[in-house]
């Protein structure tokens, strides 16, 4: 199964719609072979049924207050329950994350189509939520690595859509070629290919205008594949803190004292059983 993000039709600018109506615009680019993974903002009824609707699979985190039915209870502690006509599987668990400056502990309550509790353990599906993150890294390396620090050029609407698809494409041809190049290596964790390293390589084999002059051979996806093994980055450290901004617009600080020291980490995760069976009785 392939974790997709998919690109959509994107509408003018309306400061009053949210990311969850833009999130509609994005449902169309799901499919088969997917799995979409979306936080609890977006574990709305008519979402997650037209996730469902377009044959790609989903996990997404809920509020650990809503009320969701015991249909059947499953080995390892999770359940199946429904969502309005979609039939899903719950999965309850404590995460506890351990420094030597003290331990956290946060419940967790995860919704998943991914019925098969023997295929897809629900311990499993708790830890590859976790990488939901790592579109965080694909923002900064848009906006920081891709664009320098600057700002789009155009100042017209026409022209900022034609930058921000050129980005995204360069982007998405770059990830590719380092996709390959990492799954060419059995056991190679893709985190650890370096984003900063193949877009160097891509840039030099531009300047060497490969594959300009008549009878030059093009190897642009071995050129950055090779550069992208080569360099290699350490195992990713244990992401241990929660999402916030580190710096305020104003001199004051909303979000109080930010912590950036590092720690060593582990994280425990802990699968907790359903309660009691809910009977439902059709009137």
């Amino acid at each position: 199964m392939r974790v997709g993000v998919g690109g959509g039709g994107c509408r003018g600018a309306d400061t009053s719609s949210g990311e969850t109506t833009y999130a509609r615009d994005l449902v169309p680019s799901a499919g088969p072979g997917e799995l979409v993974l979306a936080d609890r903002n977006f574990a709305t009824q008519a979402l997650i049924q037209a996730i469902n609707a377009t044959g790609a699979q989903l996990l997404i985190r809920t509020k650990n207050s809503r009320v969701l039915p015991v249909l059947h209870r499953l080995d390892e502690g999770s359940y199946l329950s429904r969502l309005g006509p979609v039939q899903v599987r719950v999965i309850d668990c404590e995460i506890t994350v351990a420094t030597d400056q003290g331990h956290s502990r946060t419940g967790y309550r995860l919704v998943t189509t991914l019925l098969d509790a023997r295929r897809y353990p629900a311990a499993g599906l708790v830890e590859l939520y976790h990488q939901r993150w790592e579109i965080e890294t694909a923002y900064l390396q848009l906006k920081s690595t891709l664009l320098g620090g600057r700002v789009l050029r155009s100042r017209k609407p026409e022209g900022l859509i034609q930058e921000l698809y050129a980005l995204l494409v360069t982007y998405q041809a770059l990830r590719l070629a380092m996709a390959d190049a990492t799954g060419a290596r059995s056991g190679l964790d893709p985190d650890r290919d370096g984003f900063t390293v193949a877009l160097n390589a891509a840039r030099d084999e531009l300047i060497k205008a490969a594959g300009v002059i008549t009878g030059t051979v093009v190897d642009l996806l071995g050129t950055i594949g090779r550069q992208v093994l080569a360099q290699l980055l350490p195992d990713r450290r244990v992401r241990t803190r929660a999402r916030v901004v580190k710096r305020a617009l104003s001199k004051y600080n909303a979000k109080g004292i930010v912590d950036r020291a590092s720690y060593r980490a582990t994280i425990s995760i802990e699968v907790l059983w359903a309660g009691p069976l809910t009977v439902r009785q059709n009137p």
